[in-house]
């Protein structure tokens, strides 16, 4: 209470003074469309959330995924988020290499590039998982874990992408 006011003051002041905001002051401060910068933040943001409800399900759900805490949790959807998105740049980056080129073999091995770089991405990304996290972060089961890994990894792209899908159809 401030001084020299009641609560009956306050209590018979605080019906009119919502009813006197004007509308233009529960909007947005701004309805400029957003940056390309936010528009990237956002999406990282949004993918690392995904991430992070699938590997908690994953958690919860699987005897095969053991992680400490929710903080060890966060910390692990947000380090799977730059590693995923670190190898999709490094893999253009390196296909980029084979535009031009024409053939059955420059084909084939344009694919082969992408597979190992995909498939190679997990064994990283688990060693990574690893030694920022040690045991706070398991993955057991067949080849020490990278199976399950894979399949946490790819549930997480398709979630992703579902997600990416209905936000478009909503446009």
């Amino acid at each position: 209470l401030m001084v020299g006011t009641t609560s009956a003051d306050l209590d018979s002041s605080v019906g009119t003074e919502a009813e006197a905001l004007p509308a233009e002051v529960l909007l947005p401060a701004t309805t400029a469309a957003p940056s390309d910068r936010q528009k990237l933040f956002l999406r990282h943001f949004t993918g690392a959330l995904i991430d992070l409800a699938v590997l908690g399900l994953f958690n919860e759900y699987s005897s095969k995924v053991h992680v400490y805490d929710f903080t060890t949790l966060l910390l692990a959807a947000i380090l799977l988020q730059v590693l995923l998105q670190l190898t999709i740049v490094a893999e253009h980056r390196i296909l980029h290499l084979f535009d031009g080129k024409t053939g059955a073999a420059w084909k084939g091995a344009k694919y082969f590039t992408a597979w190992v770089i995909l498939f190679g991405s997990k064994f990283v990304i688990l060693e990574a998982l690893s030694f920022t996290f040690g045991d706070k972060v398991r993955f057991e089961g067949a080849f020490h874990g990278i199976v399950w890994l894979i399949i946490v990894v790819v549930t997480m792209v398709v979630a992703e992408e579902l997600v990416v899908r209905i936000y478009r159809r909503l446009a």
